[in-house]
């Protein structure tokens, strides 16, 4: 009864994505305090080296950038520039940025901390300043969100013209370039706070953005307070506090019990609860993201692309959105969500049929190969904390484990604290054969998920490290039309390639949806994932 129930409310918030009693007649008030409840701790500030949504909602409220995205949408809208131009061949950008605005330090931004914030992640530092000549750190940890961008290959100098006009000057057209640039990795840092703290800027973070950083008690909570002289206005909160609570009953509890206001990721039985609770609300929308399974594509025992359709036949995707996801998601086909353009429907998804999976995978040689690979059974790495796109990765991957062993495969369950998942993982060390991650849209391109995700020719930060010279064409191409109608057709194709090679398999796209409480006003969740707090206020 529970579960159709909760299907029954997933469908009513598909159908309407936003829930909310907040009355046109309530007034917005200044002061208070506002705690958020999260799945788990950021393991670091600088949004130049982050790259996990832990990370990026602290550095949301801290930082701004030159071009932001709109409230609900991906549409751009201005940053700390107020207006850019775009030269006749597409490879020129000049930025002309917003005057009077203030660093938290009280340092002043201009056009030469927009040189120093971005070009300190180049590899040939092909910059211009104006004024003041910051000096770039000579040791820093690898900038991974730029460099699965292809920022190096595409951008070929940054120029401070005067104190308020920074120039871009591209190697190549690139369709996607403005959206990239309102994406937490562009942010603008304060270049004094930055030199004055060094590498412990990722513990100190300083930006132009609506909320300054007060303190950090790691693994337990990340305090914010109001930015006064914010230049879009101050906040309504005085004080945001992100509190980490990696179990999603205890997180729910302390949302029931009034310690916290905001409840990141609830277990979904927990929504039904909260629907009844006078003292609750719920937000929604349709989430623009994917939870995925991926192969460890360095190792050889990988590269044989009837074993990767064996594991998609194997896995009963329906199932773990039914039991796991408790209808609150939908199974996901293709990489890219249904909600995106260029969404290739016309792909049929792999059926669930344990029997075609082992014919698949004696036909594949599997037992044999695993055999001289030194192993008897394969290694699962499932995620310690929610995400948007998946509500518990061990109990997916308890499922998968199952589902796998029916197809005759024995798979091995491995977990890390998440910091060190991500930092694991990202190394494809020789003892991991399957992991489990997943992706939010920074900017509602679907460059954002096919190249990031998945063209490992691009770049060796990106995680999937699936290496095809077909997809890299169709996804250069893509980059490079400016014509809409030619970006679909490519990346309709390139759906085509990812269906018949399986570089991962697709599990779901979820629904995200959060209990509050009534007092929280104004709180938007956000295609991207950000949770933005400066319009937010408290009854």
């Amino acid at each position: 009864m529970r579960k159709h129930w909760i299907l029954l409310l997933a469908l009513a918030l598909m159908a309407a994505p936003m829930i909310s009693t907040t009355h046109a007649a309530d007034t917005p008030k200044q002061g208070g305090v506002l705690v958020f409840g999260r799945g788990g701790d950021s393991p670091g500030l600088d949004p130049a080296f982050e790259t996990d949504g832990n990370s990026f909602m602290i550095c949301d409220n801290v930082f701004d950038q030159l071009v932001l995205y709109a409230d609900e949408s991906t549409e751009i809208v201005p940053g700390l520039a107020t207006s850019w131009d775009i030269s006749e061949d597409g490879k020129t950008y000049t930025f002309h940025l917003r005057k009077g605005v203030k660093f938290h330090d009280g340092t002043d931004f201009n056009s030469d901390a927009v040189v120093f914030s971005l070009g300190r992640m180049m590899k040939d530092k092909n910059v211009k300043y104006f004024k003041s000549e910051w000096a770039f750190p000579n040791e820093q940890p690898s900038p991974e969100y730029w460099l699965s961008m292809e920022m190096d290959s595409l951008v070929d100098s940054i120029v401070a013209a005067d104190e308020f006009t920074v120039v871009f000057n591209l190697k190549r057209v690139e369709a996607p370039f403005i959206a990239n640039m309102g994406m937490d990795f562009a942010a603008i840092i304060s270049p004094a706070a930055y030199h004055k703290h060094g590498a412990d800027f990722r513990a100190n973070p300083v930006g132009t953005g609506p909320f300054k950083f007060v303190e950090w008690i790691k693994d337990d909570r990340i305090v914010l307070e109001a930015n006064p002289g914010y230049w879009d206005g101050r906040p309504y909160l005085d004080k945001v506090i992100f509190r980490s609570i990696p179990d999603n009953s205890v997180r729910f509890l302390e949302l029931k019990t009034g310690n916290i206001d905001i409840c990141q990721f609830p277990n979904p039985e927990d929504i039904e609860l909260a629907e009844h609770d006078p003292t609750m609300k719920l937000i929604s929308q349709p989430g623009m993201n994917i939870g995925y399974l991926s192969f460890n594509h360095t190792k050889s025992l990988w590269q044989d692309k009837r074993i990767r359709q064996a594991f998609a036949h194997a896995l009963n995707k329906k199932s773990i959105v039914d039991n796991i996801y408790y209808g609150l998601g939908q199974v996901a086909k293709n990489t890219i969500p249904p909600n995106m353009w260029s969404y290739n429907d016309d792909i049929e998804d792999y059926s669930y049929d344990p029997e075609k999976a082992k014919a698949l995978l004696k036909d594949a040689g599997f037992a044999e190969k695993l055999k001289a690979a030194g192993q008897e059974k394969v290694t699962l790495w499932s995620m310690p904390v929610p995400r948007p796109y998946n509500p518990n990765g061990m109990k997916v991957g308890e499922a998968m484990q199952a589902d796998l062993k029916a197809a005759g495969v024995d798979a091995e369950l491995v977990t890390f604290e998440w910091g060190t998942y991500l930092k694991k993982q990202r190394a494809q060390p020789e003892e991991m054969d399957l992991f489990q991650l997943g992706w939010t849209g920074d900017n509602g391109d679907p460059d954002n998920f096919l190249a990031v995700l998945l063209d490992g020719m691009a770049d060796p930060n990106v995680r999937t490290q699936w290496k095809n010279e077909q997809y890299h064409d169709l996804i250069m191409k893509a980059k490079q039309a400016l014509n809409r109608e030619d970006r679909i057709r490519l990346y309709r194709e390139a759906q085509e390639l990812i269906h018949e090679e399986v570089p991962l398999i697709n599990i779901a796209h979820s629904l995200v949806v959060w209990p509050m409480k009534q007092r929280v006003m104004n709180f938007k969740l956000h295609p991207t994932a950000s949770v933005r707090m400066h319009k937010a206020w408290v009854k």
